[in-house]
């Protein structure tokens, strides 16, 4: 091999061993500074609703509790009916937080502190104007339609983010108007979530989480 070949091979090496280390570099750099979300063991239950498109729901309020129900029950429709999908393909999470929160619980806790529960949201039953003795929105005459309510929702696939926060000062609203024990009202209120419920830190907190997760914020209102 000639003097100028030798030297023309080293230059060209050299150039492809810079290039090789240019671009590591690069890859290294944007890697650094990719945002990725720490993961909780509390947070691993996203990952088990099963579904190819995910939404989570967020209701704070009485009156969007009740649309969020809706809104759950359109995505079903709506995914089958424009794209031929199956209900086992659409990830649906609806997150009760703040005066939400009341209807987490089933009819054992409304037929014992409905009363407690409605005077702490200002909630009453629009039938009857008293204080609810069961869950409405899981039941057809009062949901916005029988598709809509908790149990048809659930039959479907989703499952609810319950805000341990609203439950919490719940219980303490309860305490108060019944001289009960707290830690013993508490644990009344989780045995007696409705079905598919998770307890999250606070709801605002998962709405963070879930969207950390991938699934698409909606709000319902």
């Amino acid at each position: 091999m000639t003097n100028s070949t030798t030297r023309r091979a080293v230059i060209t090496g050299a150039a492809a061993a810079a290039a090789v280390s240019l671009t590591s570099t690069r890859a290294a750099a944007q890697s650094a500074g990719r945002f990725q979300p720490a993961r909780h063991s509390q947070d691993e239950w996203f990952d088990t609703v099963a579904g190819k498109h995910r939404t989570f729901i967020d209701c704070a309020s009485v009156k969007s509790a009740s649309a969020g129900m809706m809104y759950a029950n359109n995505l079903y429709v709506a995914n089958a009916k424009g794209y031929q999908l199956k209900e086992s393909d659409v990830a649906v999470v609806v997150c009760l937080r703040h005066f939400a929160t009341i209807f987490a619980f089933n009819d054992v806790i409304w037929s014992k502190y409905g009363q407690a529960l409605s005077s702490a949201v200002d909630f009453v039953d629009p039938k009857t104007k008293q204080a609810p003795t069961k869950n409405l929105l899981d039941d057809t005459g009062y949901a916005e339609m029988p598709t809509a309510t908790i149990s048809a929702v659930v039959k479907r696939g989703t499952h609810f983010a319950v805000c341990d926060m609203a439950t919490n000062m719940l219980v303490g609203v309860v305490t108060n108007a019944t001289k009960g024990v707290q830690e013993a009202i508490y644990q009344e209120f989780v045995r007696n979530l409705i079905p598919n419920s998770h307890l999250v830190a606070a709801g605002v907190v998962g709405v963070n989480r879930a969207q950390e997760y991938g699934y698409t914020l909606l709000t319902a209102v």
